[in-house]
């Protein structure tokens, strides 16, 4: 029930992308450690097989990582995402949402993105947080919960 943190970050063509663009819908902003690995890769393409019923719904995808706007267009292309991806090099929106950390990778404690979905109201208000993710399947997750708090 807080308000979704403000940002502005550039978009995978370079574009500055503020949250406040997209009042008045549902955003799904969704944060991936890294552009074309094999997680984040399912995690976005489940998202692009969706997509479709979620913007039916009245939902914006949007994708936050650390890579590079350019990565992020190299991404888009070769699965054909029909999402924003955000650049975000500074960590703004990471910090702001808690999405970087310390996590387990290859049995070791690194620092990175987490794996976390914000599921943002069309007043700006968190209604879900999703910690723990299956990218194989959250998507679906999503939409089903986004289904479920618009009745």
């Amino acid at each position: 029930g807080d308000i979704a943190p403000r940002f502005s970050l550039p978009d995978q063509t370079n574009k500055i992308r503020a949250l406040e663009e997209f009042r008045g819908k549902w955003v799904v902003l969704y944060f991936y450690p890294r552009d074309n690995t094999p997680g984040c890769t399912k995690e976005a393409c489940a998202f692009r097989d969706s997509f479709e019923q979620l913007r039916a719904m009245g939902a914006q995808v949007i994708g936050v990582s650390t890579d590079s706007a350019e990565s992020h267009q190299r991404f888009i292309v070769k699965f054909s995402l029909p999402f924003i991806l955000l650049a975000d090099k500074e960590k703004i929106a990471h910090t702001a949402y808690e999405s970087f950390g310390e996590k387990k990778f290859m049995g070791k404690t690194v620092q990175g993105t987490l794996r976390q979905t914000f599921l943002i109201d069309p007043s700006g208000i968190i209604r879900k947080i999703y910690l723990k993710v299956k990218p194989e399947t959250h998507a679906e997750e999503v939409a089903a919960d986004l289904s479920r708090l618009m009745s």
